[in-house]
């Protein structure tokens, strides 16, 4: 310890004599003597290997074999075998002995048919105790079994110079211990006698000495064991012509890389047979110079066979006019070969790691993981990546040791391993990161300096919990409040699980870090440790967190199989998925054609389909997905298929005829195109006729080439000819009818051709273009024609062509050069008379060296959402910039967005081009180039512009439901963006019903605004199955709709205590007046509900007394009879005809009901073609109840559609009108017109009684007088302009969901939405600025009985932009059901807790007006009052 001492000191002193500082201390310094000392602590990898690996071995019963296998190792190495898997026991095995040096001798091998004991697989295991343990490659001992043979030789006759097989079948390990004999002496070896790997004995040329008695010996230990004797004859050679025939046809064969084959080909026939061999079409070369060589009697052996010798094989045989086939395959197959083999790795503890692992072969080998000789089992921390690699994760000292990759396939294995070694945590990686370690883990790499380290970070939460991720948050340390140098390693494991994973930010000062790959419902527990410069420093204190369930969906169906059942069908079957994860509602199976990208998919009710349509002998990929009510499972892996083969259902293409002479024709042709063979095309049919005798055909089957000569036709003859293609099928459909006509005469080749008929040349730079025409005399043979050329001499260089060129053109000449070219036809006898010409290559020509100007004043116009105008000016035009030359203009643009986006271009002759097909909402630049001739300009400034938005047109994705935990009647929907949204999104639009198959415009709309992504939706009915779809807007509309989620309410609702829905009662509960809890659970006594009555009704009184005195007063001081008669007219049309224009013409503020005592707004907003209104929607099919639409048509008139309850005898101007629902409508102009009110929302006197009428929308004023006949509850939703600024603007004032039932509701504002930021100190208010003298009244509010709860979701209202119209003539627009007509629906809004500050009056904004001014209104209400007599009386 006082050395250690020492040294630490001694270091210490080093690092400040060196710095020049002060001596460190503390943590410090102990970091310094660690960074010191680093190099002494690295553990070095230790050398261990095997030298010499076990081999397969065939061996005989009762032999010896020896198994080899050394191994290398500082230490000497422990040597064990394994068998079959299981050690082997030598110490106590008299026949199984281990030598010195590792081998395996294995004495006096036992076979028997029931005792195998030696027979296997052998594995040589190494192990070092302090170090590790490795192992070999796997061999085979194989040992041959009892001699017998399988087929016996039989007698045989051969005629003198034939050839003749004998039969003589071995197993295939005996194979090599077969030999022949003839009259019980062995053969002699000669070319003639060929032994067949299999064992049969070939015979060629057959002579008078190979009569006599064959057999065949097997030597298998022992004494020999013969065959029976068979006797070959040699007769007389025969005169009369012989059929041919093939008496051993080739077979298949495979072998692996350097290995010979034989392909025998074994033919009899008179004339002797030829035998010739191609591979795939090919000729071979067999004269014997090279590895495939021709043996005796036609059999193909190939030597050292390699992987491009892999093929068909096809043997020719040909006597006289006969010809024979057989083809036969070879398959080449290799064994396991590294391509990239583990490396040894140094890592800490909870780092991950991957050991790479790279392999080919044939068949492409499998692999597994050894770990100190134990097989790797794959699992959370252990898993295969990347299809061969082996990764470890979250490190444990246990880990390390030595990992082999073992390559495995049906011809041999190979191993190759590495070793792991885990250092201390204070003791740096002395090297660079390997590229072995995970990203996650690099940063553990720098070796770190002296100096203090950072203490733990502070107030780690996990601020993000999913099924299988989690984001943790923390604070930086209180060392380092900042924080902006440290990164933060997050360690993290399963509760009671020691392996410990580690996960870093990616940069310095990031304070959060998303964990991924979770199991779900799994404790984890994190830590998070800071790091700076000089080190990790104090782990936080650990936290524990559970990951989410998942949902239980299916897995995939087993055993699918596809099989075609027709030329256009396939059948797909499969089983019922094995996991227990609910009843399987529907499968769906997906389908493609292979080489195509879209899939289609079909619904499929039962174990199997059946796919029609298909195309013909066409292969497709089949995968099937089970369907549970959670949603769709595991998709199965992919099975294919090919339809069934049928006749071509097109002829052959481009059938071509050429006259060769006198009494032939060439027929060439194409196949049919590739979709319509309809199979494997095996031939090809020609018919052919004379054109004068259409009746006499003849047909001809050639083979699979795509010509044909058609001999012995007549001289100076017409012929006809059509081509068909054939399959396995039949024969398809034949192309028409093609004619050509043999020649009168043969052409005469008894002479040289004569001179051609003319000579053309044309110079180039470098080349010379050489045309001519042929000879004139067309009846000598012209073969082909020599073009001799060069420099002053035509006798340099000659070129050949073939008889039918008519060009040619000489390269590789020299610039500026004279020329003298000669042409000259020949034939078989020799070549004709030649003609001269001569010609000069052209000089070498120089560019230009001046560039021209780029464009300038590039400009970029928008002119729609793909479309922009680039216009641009040219400085080298006239004045005017007119285009008096050639030139021609390029544009380029591209987005940066992704960034390696390639520019396109497109060409232009005027200033200007229209760029289209652009992306919408996107930003381009543009820049423009000019040419003229060989002179291009640079390219020009660049020019911006961003396309318009577009509605979006693709819905949002991953859209989930899941319940709120504690309140079963709430859920919380989440989703993503829309992929293209084309724009900004502005808001969102969520659609929930119980029966997906309904109309959608019966769906309950819940709109959301903004870019949330998440929202709550309360107040559902339990246990009841919603299905839910998104829609999402921008600025310019609406985009496509997602698709249905499926999502059930949970069964039990649990207490009803804050924030949740009393129990549903039923149609015929009647809550008691007062005295009951309020949704929000702040109960009101009756006392306060009587007050709040009284004053109600007392300011009502009051102010329609007030009312009618100063109208009265107002009335009398009006002089002007013709003043009276305008704002009587006014009054009687003002209320929904004013102009969107008219500034000075102003409706009132509210109207008076006598009957009822209520006070109304009268709407006033300015655009004579609102687009939205709202209505309540039921959340269940329960609130639905009819409405009755007989109403008085004045009423109707006078009426506006507004938010809040309507009496049973009313209902909204629209829905009265047109005999149709409210519908809920949303904005679709960003830019509103000015607004004329800003509201926030007053909150209700009465909170337990915000009641609807069923089947009825309800006067704001008038709800306690149905808070009797009501039985269902409605909460009052809070927005966000409840945390608005009470001074903010008109357009950043949105409105609320649901206004307060006893509150006197206030016209929407006109701004788009816009949520707000910041929440008023004081309690929301609602300001009305009156735009005439009568001022607006707002009622107090008593303070609401709970508290806010900022963490429930609030619904802003949808804005309205209105005016001054006509209300008979409304145009709304709705959402999903644009002009549909339908009944209106009620629905229960979502309710919010209310603050627990209390309202405030309504202030006046406005106090002066013009007496001119005055009147006007007084008459215009004057007007409203009569309309209300008329009403009353009625």
């Amino acid at each position: 310890m006082a050395a250690r001492r020492a040294r630490r000191l001694l270091g210490s002193l080093c690092i400040a004599l060196l710095f020049a500082q002060p001596p460190p201390s503390g943590a410090a310094a102990r970091s310094g003597s660690r960074s010191l000392l680093t190099e002494s602590l690295v553990r070095t990898f230790t050398p261990f290997y095997f030298l010499v690996e076990p081999v397969d071995v065939l061996s005989v019963r009762g032999a010896s074999v020896i198994m080899n296998c050394s191994a290398h190792c500082e230490s000497p190495p422990r040597i064990e075998w394994k068998k079959d898997g299981t050690f082997l026991n030598l110490v106590s095995d008299d026949r199984r002995q281990l030598l010195p040096d590792g081998s395996l001798l294995i004495n006096a091998v036992v076979h028997s048919k029931h005792n195998k004991p030696d027979e296997g697989y052998y594995q040589c295991v190494a192990t070092v105790d302090s170090l590790g343990t490795i192992v070999s490659r796997t061999a085979k001992l194989t040992v041959a079994g009892v001699p017998r043979f399988l087929s016996q030789p039989e007698a045989a006759a051969v005629r003198r110079g034939g050839s003749a097989v004998l039969g003589c079948e071995v197993a295939a390990e005996l194979a090599p211990l077969l030999r022949w004999e003839r009259d019980r002496r062995p053969l002699p070896p000669e070319r003639r006698l060929l032994q067949l790997p299999g064992g049969a004995l070939l015979l060629s040329n057959a002579s008078d000495a190979d009569a006599g008695l064959y057999r065949c010996a097997l030597d298998a230990g022992g004494a020999p064991k013969y065959s029976e004797e068979a006797e070959l004859t040699v007769l007389p050679g025969a005169e009369e012509p012989q059929s041919l025939a093939l008496l051993r046809p080739p077979s298949s064969l495979s072998r692996l890389p350097g290995q010979s084959a034989l392909f025998p080909c074994l033919a009899a026939g008179l004339p002797a047979p030829h035998i010739r061999w191609t591979k795939d079409e090919q000729q071979l070369p067999t004269d014997g110079s090279g590895r495939f060589q021709l043996l005796p009697g036609g059999t193909l052996q190939i030597q050292d066979v390699s992987e491009a010798d892999a093929g068909t094989f096809t043997c020719i045989a040909e006597s006289g006019n006969d010809t024979l086939e057989a083809q036969a395959e070879l398959t080449v197959q290799v064994p396991p070969r590294f391509l990239k083999s583990p490396v040894n790795i140094y890592a800490h503890e909870s780092m991950d790691i991957v050991f790479e692992c790279e392999v080919t072969g044939k068949p492409p080998p499998t692999v597994r993981w050894v770990k100190n000789g134990d097989v790797v089992i794959p699992s959370d921390y252990f898993k295969i990546v990347k299809e061969h690699n082996l990764q470890v994760l979250g490190l444990v000292k246990s880990d390390e040791g030595f990992y082999q990759c073992i390559a495995e396939n049906d011809v041999g294995n190979a191993q190759a391993g590495a070793q792991l070694i885990i250092l201390d945590l204070d003791v740096a990686i002395p090297t660079l990161a390997p590229t072995s370690l995970t990203s996650a883990t690099n940063d553990h790499l720098a070796p770190a300096a002296a100096g203090p380290l950072p203490s733990a970070p502070r107030d780690v939460v996990a601020t993000l919990v999913s099924t299988r991720f989690i984001r943790l948050t923390w604070r930086p340390p209180a060392s380092d409040p900042q924080g902006d140098n440290l990164t933060y390693s997050i360690f993290y494991t399963k509760e009671g699980i020691n392996r410990e994973r580690v996960e870093n930010t990616s940069r310095a000062g990031e304070t959060q870090v998303m964990i991924q790959n979770l199991m779900p419902e799994t404790v984890y527990v994190f830590r998070v440790v800071a790091q700076n410069r000089h080190g990790p420093g104090e782990s936080s204190a650990p936290l524990k967190v559970a990951t989410q369930p998942e949902v239980q969906l299916p897995g995939p169906a087993p055993n699918i199989r596809a099989f075609s059942s027709s030329p256009t069908s396939i059948t797909v079957t499969w089983e019922t998925p094995l996991s227990g994860n609910g009843d399987i509602q529907n499968y769906k199976l997906y389908y493609m054609e292979k080489g195509q990208h879209t899939e289609q998919d079909v619904d499929v009710g039962g174990l199997s389909h059946t796919v029609t349509g298909l195309k013909k002998f066409t292969e497709y990929s089949f995968r099937v997905v089970a369907y549970n009510k959670h949603g769709p499972g595991v998709s199965t892996h992919d099975v294919a298929a090919r339809t069934l083969s049928d006749v071509p259902s097109a002829p052959p293409q481009n059938l071509t005829l050429e006259v060769r002479n006198s009494k032939s024709i060439l027929l060439q042709w194409q196949p049919p195109p590739a979709g319509t063979q309809s199979g494997q095309i095996t031939g090809y049919k020609i018919r052919y006729r004379k054109v004068s005798r259409k009746s006499d055909v003849t047909e001809s089957v050639g083979g699979t080439q795509l010509s044909q000569l058609i001999e012995g036709l007549e001289r100076g003859t017409e012929y006809s000819f059509r081509v068909a293609a054939m399959t396995v099928n039949g024969t398809g459909p034949a192309t028409d009818w093609v004619s050509a006509e043999t020649f009168e005469s043969d052409l005469d080749e008894s002479r040289v051709p004569e001179v051609p008929s003319s000579l053309h040349v044309r110079p180039l730079v470098t080349s010379i273009v050489v045309s001519w025409t042929p000879p004139e005399n067309q009846d000598v043979v012209v073969r082909g024609y020599a073009i001799g050329y060069g420099i002053g001499s035509p006798h340099a260089q000659t070129i050949k062509v073939d008889y039918k060129q008519r060009y040619y053109t000489i390269e590789n000449l020299d610039p500026s050069s004279h020329y003298v070219i000669t042409l000259k036809a020949f034939n078989n006898v020799g070549e004709g008379i030649p003609l001269y010409e001569s010609a000069v290559t052209r000089p070498h020509s120089v560019p230009d060296p001046s560039p021209m100007m780029p464009p300038v004043g590039v400009q970029a116009s928008i002119l729609s959402h793909d479309t922009i105008r680039i216009t641009w000016a040219d400085n080298s035009l006239p004045k005017n910039q007119k285009i008096t030359d050639a030139r021609f203009y390029t544009v380029r643009w591209k987005t940066n967005i992704p960034a390696n986006t390639k520019y396109k271009t497109a060409n232009a002759t005027t200033l200007s081009y229209l760029v289209t097909g652009l992306k919408p909402n996107t930003l381009y630049e543009f820049s423009v180039m000019v040419t003229k001739g060989r002179r291009s300009s640079t390219w020009s400034m660049t020019a911006h512009g961003t396309t318009f938005e577009l509605v979006p047109t693709s819905p949002p994705k991953d859209v989930t439901v899941v319940s709120k935990e504690g309140k079963p009647r709430t859920i919380i929907v989440n989703w993503q963006p829309p992929s293209e949204a084309n724009g900004k999104i502005t808001g969102y639009i969520i659609y929930y019903s119980t029966d997906v198959n309904a109309e959608i415009h019966d769906w309950v709309i819940e709109p959301v605004v903004g870019n949330r992504l998440t929202h709550q939706i309360q107040e559902l009915t339990l246990d009841t199955p919603y299905f839910f779809k998104i829609q999402a807007r921008n600025s310019k509309g609406m985009g496509p709709m997602s698709e249905a989620v499926q999502f059930r309410t949970p069964k039990a609702s649990g207490s009803a205590g804050k924030g949740s829905r009393p129990m549903d009662l039923g149609p015929d509960y009647k809550p008691p007046l007062g005295g009951s809890n309020s949704p929000h659970g702040s109960p009101t006594s009756p006392l306060d509900s009587n007050m709040l009555l009284v004053i109600i009704v007392s300011v009502g009184v009051i102010t329609i007394v007030i009312v009618v005195i100063v109208a009265v007063f107002c009335t009398r001081r009006t002089t002007s009879h013709q003043k009276k008669k305008r704002a009587a007219c006014k009054s009687v049309n003002g209320s929904h005809k004013y102009k969107g224009n008219s500034k000075d013409v102003k409706p009132p503020d509210l109207w008076i009901h006598h009957e009822r005592l209520e006070l109304k707004p009268i709407d006033k907003s300015p655009d004579p073609n609102p687009i939205m209104t709202d209505t309540p929607i039921p959340r269940n099919s329960q609130d639905i109840t009819p409405v009755d639409n007989s109403m008085d048509s004045n009423i109707h008139q006078r009426r506006n559609s507004y938010r809040g309850h309507e009496s049973e005898d009313s209902m909204s101007t629209l829905a009265g009108r047109r005999g149709m629902r409210p519908k809920m409508m949303m904005p679709f102009d960003s830019q509103p017109p000015q607004p004329v009110i800003s509201a926030h929302p007053i909150h209700s006197l009465d909170p337990p009684h915000h009641h609807f009428h069923s089947g009825s929308l309800a006067s704001p004023t008038r709800s306690f007088l149905h808070h009797q006949l009501s039985p269902w509850p409605l909460g009052s939703a809070m927005s966000h302009s409840d945390r608005a600024d009470s001074t903010e603007s008109v357009r950043n004032t949105p409105s609320t969901d649901t206004m307060p039932a006893a509150a006197p509701e206030l016209p929407e504002p006109e701004g788009p939405f816009l949520p707000a930021e910041e929440e008023p100190p004081g309690p929301p208010t609602a300001h009305v600025r009156p735009s005439h003298p009568l001022k607006s009244f707002a009622v107090p509010a008593v303070p609401a009985g709970g508290p806010f709860d900022p963490a429930l979701p609030s619904t802003p209202l949808l804005a309205q932009q209105g005016g001054s119209h006509p209300l008979q003539a409304v145009k709304t627009a709705s959402i999903g059901t644009l002009g549909r007509s339908r009944p209106p629906m009620p629905v229960v809004v979502p309710s919010a807790p209310e603050p627990q500050e209390s309202t405030r009056m309504l202030e006046d904004s406005e106090s002066s007006y013009e007496p001119d001014e005055l009147t006007k209104e007084m008459a215009h209400l004057e007007g409203l009052m009569k309309d209300l007599n008329a009403i009353t009386t009625a």
